[in-house]
């Protein structure tokens, strides 16, 4: 059974050994490298996991962690909207446990998050190529947007934005 763990700073070692984890499996998913990260002391990853407003999540099954991702909170989208925006980020599955829906829970708990937030557009950035990625965002309602991406690494492209409205909180 797969069960979701909301991360706090002394969860450090758990977001670094996912990160790590999520580098080395798929570095092509990522703009980051493994070597960007994997000298990082204590400081470094728990500064991560200290945004302010931020929602980490590990997806864990058996106490072992298989997945992980986070929602960052916004101000502005963009495109000249007065509502907010969050962001999600980080998104990975361990190869052990993909097909079983691990991604979802983890999209839809940051999509939850996010409408809690008050915020009305929810948006990712992917690398283009990553099919696997683009089809599970595309499943959860994301459209590519307007808005050009990061540079990547080299200047070889850019990231793809994509976004999705939210709909108005079924909690508030």
């Amino acid at each position: 059974m797969v069960t979701l763990q909301v991360l706090t700073t002394d969860d450090w070692p758990l977001w670094r050994a996912l990160r790590l984890a999520a580098l080395a499996d798929a570095p092509h998913a990522f703009k980051v490298r493994s070597a960007d990260w994997d000298r990082g002391e204590e400081q470094r990853w728990r500064a991560r996991l200290e945004l302010p407003g931020a929602y980490h999540l590990a997806a864990q099954v058996g106490g072992r962690g298989v997945g992980m991702v986070s929602g960052l909170p916004g101000t502005a989208d963009g495109s000249g909207r007065t509502g907010r925006t969050a962001e999600l980020r980080s998104l990975w599955v361990s190869p052990e446990v993909r097909g079983r829906r691990v991604g979802d829970r983890l999209i839809t708990a940051v999509e939850d998050w996010a409408r809690t937030s008050r915020a009305e557009l929810l948006k990712l950035a992917v690398l283009p190529g990553n099919e696997p990625a683009l089809a599970l965002y595309r499943r959860h309602g994301f459209v590519a947007s307007a808005e050009p991406g990061a540079l990547l690494p080299g200047g070889a492209g850019r990231e793809l934005v994509m976004v999705k409205a939210l709909a108005a909180s079924k909690c508030s």
